[in-house]
């Protein structure tokens, strides 16, 4: 019988959703407007997201820290996630994130190589574009000033090539009237984290093998600093898709089979 899928709060109060069967493989998923246990539409896409991987690892799909506090570092937010998986594990994971999950397994690959047996960064590298600084600063300035749906609404938006911006702007604005949290400080802290994030200096601690997947239309990044991440950490290699942009190589479902045949080969090595 396949293992029961599981949710709950890693020590220190980090949300997971665990399911599968293996070795561990850490999932750290990308930004949400909370950090809670996931529910709903968030349960079904980290299960979604899980599934491809559950027949090989027990996956555990997992947040940020709830609780943040104000002027956390993004190592103080890998460092949370390192202590909660030396605890639960005490032996080295296999590691992946996706987006600003993508930064937070970087910078515990950084901070706790010693935690990370095989590491794939998706849609993810050593630090934001300008052009993702900006749109992730723009939802942190509406979401502070009250208009959190608005913030949202300038994120989604920010994924569209510029013509259709305007035009998607109002059926953006009601998904963002979902998305929009009642208490979204946990988020904020984390946006303010990632706008300063920065490893390009340290990549080189990383030595887990490394892979980086990437599309060179993502707004939020760019072919060179995929690149660049790849090219910095002691084994790394990168896929590029030529046509894709952050959601399309992070959703892509080549993007899921080239990550579980790293991870396969990183486990047999």
């Amino acid at each position: 019988m396949a293992p029961q899928l599981v949710t709950g709060l890693l020590g220190g109060g980090i949300p997971y959703l665990a399911v599968g069967d293996g070795p561990p493989l850490v999932m750290v998923q990308g930004l949400t407007p909370t950090h809670e246990v996931p529910t709903g539409l968030q349960r079904r896409l980290a299960l979604s997201g899980a599934r491809p991987f559950s027949d090989d690892f027990r996956v555990f799909a997992v947040n940020r820290k709830q609780g943040l506090q104000p002027g956390e570092s993004m190592s103080d937010i890998a460092g949370h996630l390192a202590a909660a998986l030396e605890h639960e594990f005490g032996a080295q994971v296999f590691l992946t994130g996706t987006s600003t999950g993508g930064s937070v397994a970087l910078q515990l690959a950084v901070d706790r190589p010693d935690l990370v047996r095989a590491l794939v960064l998706v849609s993810s590298a050593c630090r934001l574009s300008p052009r993702g600084r900006q749109i992730q600063q723009e939802l942190a300035r509406l979401t502070r000033s009250g208009d959190g749906a608005g913030g949202w609404a300038r994120m989604m938006t920010g994924l569209m090539p510029a013509p259709l911006r305007g035009p998607a702007y109002p059926a953006a604005r009601l998904m963002g009237r979902l998305m929009a949290a009642k208490d979204p400080a946990d988020m904020l802290v984390t946006l303010d984290a990632e706008d300063v994030f920065d490893v390009s200096a340290q990549l080189d601690r990383v030595a887990a093998p490394t892979l980086v997947i990437g599309g060179a239309n993502d707004a939020f990044y760019t072919r060179e600093l995929f690149e660049q991440t790849a090219a910095g950490v002691q084994d790394g290699r990168a896929h590029i898709y030529p046509d894709k942009g952050h959601l399309g190589a992070s959703g892509s479902s080549t993007t899921a089979y080239l990550t579980l045949g790293f991870l396969l080969a990183a486990r047999s090595a």
